[in-house]
């Protein structure tokens, strides 16, 4: 019992905060003397927690609103369009590239023929644009323009903030009367009650009848100047591709949505003559599955921000071994000392790893620091959300700290292993 009594109390002194310090004071001092090494360490590592920090809050942030917004409007709407394919595709500009080439565009009159549907409450449908948008002398180039149903809030989701929506007269008649989004009025009217104000869209002068918001669809941006006309309207003034009508449905409570996409599959197969054995050519698209190519999108992005940290970790890493050799080679008479004076291989390897531990979260905190910055700008200055995710700093933590140990094992592991007597020698 009493020979194993001294190895239990090195083990204990190992995580004495005094030795932590003294490792940490240590590696601080060898920054200090060596700014150029440190630098390479510190740089590589905070790039890479910089990356990890600047994406995560991105992805982060833009999964909170899209999960924001399903939650709001509710997975039941859905769309019917020409085709879907999520994800990133290659197009080489060939047919096989391109399938929705061979499917026939969708018509208003199919939708109306959806409305006449058994548990089917609602149908409305739209058509986009980007275009410029005018009032006064604020011009701005691009604004998302819409032709669409009266009911588009009601299917797609939003509300009226203030003001109406256009009639069905006016849509029957092609009326020039337009909504906007608070977005838009907030650029186009600044300190102004857009309402009964004139804006110019496509260079045709529309009338503000109401201010929407619409934060509760994934169908548009909430950050984004939108722009609504009556689908009558918008087919004569607005410059746009032809062929992509997009159908929104709204089952009624009778009927899960399920069974409200069956009969609008088969609603439209009758209504194309498609035979049994025949692939549907057109596609019926939820938010669930809108969300699901998003999240595969995402996916792809933290692939991306793990390879770009790694290469940043281990620029960082190669610093580690550098400034840490470096350290050994001038410090081999102290190591000496030290051991000649009882200090165990573990105690000399353990402040090592903490001096080079210390390095690289250094590194990390700066990269932190720079990573919120670069999330707040874009928050504040872009439409694209952002928040600093917790698990984001953890890991930025984590992997500064395995970065610096890991490097740093051969450099302590050489310092512990020199020989006391020859040690002494050094000059």
């Amino acid at each position: 019992m009493s020979a194993r009594r001294p190895q239990s109390i090195r083990k204990v002194s190992l995580l004495d905060p005094t030795r932590v310090l003294e490792g940490v004071g240590i590696a601080l001092e060898s920054i200090r003397v060596s700014k150029a090494r440190a630098a390479l360490t510190i740089l590589g590592v905070a790039i890479g927690v910089m990356v990890v920090i600047g994406m995560a809050s991105m992805i982060t942030g833009i999964n909170r609103s899209v999960t924001a917004m399903i939650e709001q409007a509710g997975p039941r709407a859905f769309m019917v369009m020409r085709f879907f394919r999520g994800g990133v595709q290659v197009d080489d500009g060939s047919d096989d590239a391109n399938p929705w080439r061979r499917n026939p565009y969708l018509t208003t009159g199919e939708a109306r023929m959806l409305s006449r549907l058994p548990g089917i409450e609602m149908v409305g449908w739209r058509e986009d644009a980007n275009g410029p948008a005018s009032a006064g002398s604020i011009k701005l180039s691009s604004v998302e323009v819409v032709g669409a149903t009266p009911n588009l809030l009601q299917v797609g989701g939003g509300t009226i903030a203030s003001g109406r929506t256009f009639t069905q007269v006016e849509f029957l008649s092609g009326a020039p009367v337009a909504l906007i989004n608070d977005y838009l009025g907030e650029q186009l009217f600044p300190g102004l009650d857009p309402i009964g104000r004139r804006v110019k869209l496509f260079g045709i002068p529309v009338t503000v009848v109401g201010i929407f918001q619409q934060a509760a669809s994934l169908f548009s941006d909430a950050k984004f100047p939108i722009a609504v006309l009556p689908h009558t309207t918008f087919s004569k003034v607005a410059n746009f591709d032809r062929g992509w009508l997009t159908i929104l449905v709204l089952p009624s409570d009778s009927v899960s949505t399920l069974v409200a996409q069956d009969r609008v599959i088969a609603a439209m197969r009758a209504t194309r003559g498609l035979r049994p054995g025949q692939d549907n050519n057109f596609a019926v698209v939820t938010q669930d599955k809108l969300l699901d190519v998003f999240n595969q999108v995402t996916g792809g992005f933290f692939l991306v921000m793990l390879a770009l940290s790694s290469v940043g970790l281990l620029v960082g890493g190669v610093g580690v071994i550098a400034i840490m050799m470096i350290s050994v080679t001038e410090r081999t008479r102290e190591i000496g000392v030290r051991k000649a004076l009882g200090a165990t291989k573990r105690e000399i390897m353990f402040q090592f790893l903490v001096e080079a531990a210390t390095l690289t979260m250094l590194g990390g905190a700066i990269g932190m620091a720079l990573g919120g910055g670069i999330a707040f700008a874009v928050d504040r200055l872009t439409p694209i959300p952002a928040a600093v995710p917790l698990w984001s700093v953890v890991a930025a933590l984590a992997a500064s700290v395995v970065t610096g140990v890991f490097f740093g094992l051969y450099p302590a592991s050489k310092a512990a292993r020199l020989d006391p007597v020859e040690a002494l020698r050094w000059e």
